[in-house]
């Protein structure tokens, strides 16, 4: 009998000793219903982020959107004008360059020939192919990157501003 008390004790003891026993007692969560809080503060967390990068991912394709539109007017822009504020003829037309490619990126324009070759051999040194245009009011041009598309230019002019060739001010020459 003394067996069995002695197991009857333990075995309250161990039942009314347990942390989730105490914590009822004292009116305080249980272990599970900590977790089930813990898991609802994380699926809410979840849920915020989530909706912060879904907010994100609208915005960078409005953005994208808005930089299509704009370089898709900016290459209207340029078609419609047909070269004519670009074209050779504006700065007197050429005066022995013979341009092979309608497009070609103007990164300086110098009265000074001694700066057109400096701006030449730095173009050169960058590792694009530089070529002096001359014209008829003395004007010379450097101009790297000649192709017969104009999307490829406005593409490579942008690239070409972002390492630090071709200035601000570089503009695109219309060979027509």
């Amino acid at each position: 009998m003394k067996k069995s008390i002695l197991a009857a004790l333990f075995l309250v003891a161990v039942l009314t000793t347990s942390c989730d026993f105490v914590r009822r007692l004292a009116g305080r969560p249980t272990s599970a219903q900590l977790e089930a809080k813990r898991t609802t503060i994380l699926e809410a967390q979840q849920a915020a982020h989530l909706a912060r990068l879904d907010s994100m991912r609208r915005i960078e394709k409005q953005m994208a959107d808005s930089l299509a539109r704009l370089e898709e007017h900016l290459l209207d822009s340029l078609s419609q004008t047909k070269g004519t504020m670009l074209n050779p003829a504006k700065l007197g037309g050429l005066f022995t360059t013979k341009l092979e490619a309608r497009y070609c990126i103007v990164v300086g324009a110098f009265r000074n020939r001694s700066y057109a070759e400096r701006k030449l051999r730095a173009c050169n040194d960058a590792g694009y192919t530089a070529t002096i245009i001359s014209f008829r009011n003395g004007l010379m041009a450097v101009s790297v990157c000649p192709s017969n598309s104009l999307d490829e230019t406005l593409k490579t002019l942008r690239a070409l501003r972002g390492k630090g060739i071709c200035p601000q001010d570089g503009w695109i020459l219309v060979n027509e």
